[in-house]
């Protein structure tokens, strides 16, 4: 089948930025004498939404709703200054994003970062490519897995959910796909592992950026 368009997460599958998002937290936790984590860590924090992330950062016995608010406004303070210090395109990326503009094939982006920072890491650091759609988190919208996002996008760009590839480093993003009908291809360069990406229904993967142009006609 040939695909028309693809829809790409964003941290861990465009963008690098765990480092200021580490950073964010942890001057965040400091600030509050919580302990902190290592970088690292932070790769099975991500990927649920910023509420999730605070949540999951904070100690097991100190997770109520009143703390972790705490830290979710804490974080988002540090990383409105912090967001652009480390965070940069994958190696490859820029790369793919010209291959897929040559050939057509039209672009968006699906993430559960807060739409705010969505728009500003994509103007800022991927503004030689359009993107069709950049849908953030937002209140009015279900957090992926939740497929409504995604079917949003298909809508507003006109394409059909069967005609899209869909690119992303964590099984949340697998599930997305599935359950939009989009083509689940999991990114290994990301955050996660690939056993993760399959048991969430990958249907193949991209070691790096430029093994997905061949999966635009598979």
């Amino acid at each position: 089948m040939a695909y028309r368009a693809l829809v790409f997460d964003l941290d861990g599958t465009l963008l690098n930025t765990l480092q200021d998002i580490a950073d964010s937290v942890n001057s965040t936790l400091s600030s509050l004498g919580f302990p902190v984590h290592e970088v690292d860590a932070f790769k099975y924090f991500v990927g649920d939404g910023e509420d999730k992330l605070a949540f999951r950062s904070l100690p097991e016995d100190r997770r109520d709703a009143m703390t972790v608010k705490k830290v979710l406004v804490g974080f988002q303070e540090q990383y409105a200054v912090r967001w652009a210090n480390n965070t940069r395109p994958y190696q490859g990326i820029p790369e793919l994003l010209n291959a897929l503009k040559e050939v057509g094939i039209r672009m968006a982006i699906l993430s559960n970062k807060g739409q705010k920072f969505a728009e500003a890491t994509v103007s800022r650091l991927l503004a030689d490519w359009r993107f069709d759609v950049v849908l953030g988190a937002q209140p009015s919208l279900p957090a992926k897995p939740d497929p409504t996002g995604a079917l949003r996008i298909a809508g507003q760009m006109g394409v059909v959910a069967a005609e899209f590839l869909y690119l992303g480093d964590s099984g949340v993003d697998m599930k997305t796909a599935v359950a939009a009908g989009m083509y689940p291809v999991g990114a290994l360069w990301g955050y996660r592992k690939a056993d993760e990406l399959l048991a969430a229904g990958a249907r193949t993967f991209a070691e790096k950026p430029m093994d997905v142009v061949p999966l635009l006609n598979c």
